[in-house]
């Protein structure tokens, strides 16, 4: 089934759900519950205007990401590969023969489905499996010399889309904007130690 996209009245909704909210925690200092104040008039509203602007910029952030990863699917669909199996490309791509059991680490997907990814992209002829040489029961998942051609036309692809989607956006604004994600990641990060977190290619 189709996912609605969020718009700035669904954003509205929320906020106002929040604010009108029974539970006295959401509730602005001041607000009234069946015609009775729960704080002194004049305090200031739990709900700030950062807090409304927070609730907004996390709709937008869910959302771009959602319609990137439909438009990139959409994309790429003339190649013929999936975005796990792009990603299962990509990473093979900076670190061949890693064990399978690293990619669904660094995937963070359940070792099954990565399973069924490879799996896939086995009998296409883009990766093999082979033995790991000091210990026989684990698996190392390596490219394929056709892999490699397909990384590259993938490679030049992306380009030409990330351009496309980015085209509004002047150098000092992309740099800006990746900046401002990399603290937010790291934020992010922080709430959650065992978090995977990527390299920042070298963002600040």
């Amino acid at each position: 089934m189709a996912t609605r996209r969020t718009t700035s009245a669904d954003v509205a909704k929320v906020t106002k759900a929040i604010t009108a909210s029974r539970n006295l925690d959401f509730l602005p200092a001041g607000a009234k519950v069946n015609g009775t104040a729960t704080d002194e008039e004049t305090a200031s509203p739990v709900v700030s205007d950062a807090g409304r602007e927070g609730i907004r910029l996390g709709f937008l952030i869910h959302d771009v990401s959602r319609m990137r990863r439909s438009a990139y699917d959409q994309f790429m669909r003339p190649l013929g590969i999936t975005r796990a199996q792009w990603w299962v490309l990509a990473h093979l791509s900076r670190q061949d023969g890693m064990m399978q059991t690293q990619l669904a680490d660094v995937l963070e997907v359940g070792k099954a489905s990565l399973g069924d990814v490879i799996e896939s992209l086995e009998a296409g002829g883009w990766v093999q499996r082979l033995p790991d040489p000091t210990d026989k029961r684990a698996r190392r998942v390596y490219l394929t010399k056709p892999a490699q051609g397909l990384i590259k036309r993938m490679t030049v692809l992306e380009n030409e889309f990330n351009n496309q989607i980015l085209g509004e956006l002047t150098a000092t604004e992309r740099r800006d904007l990746a900046r401002s994600l990399v603290k937010i990641k790291h934020s992010i990060a922080r709430l959650d130690p065992n978090a995977n977190v990527s390299p920042d290619a070298g963002l600040a």
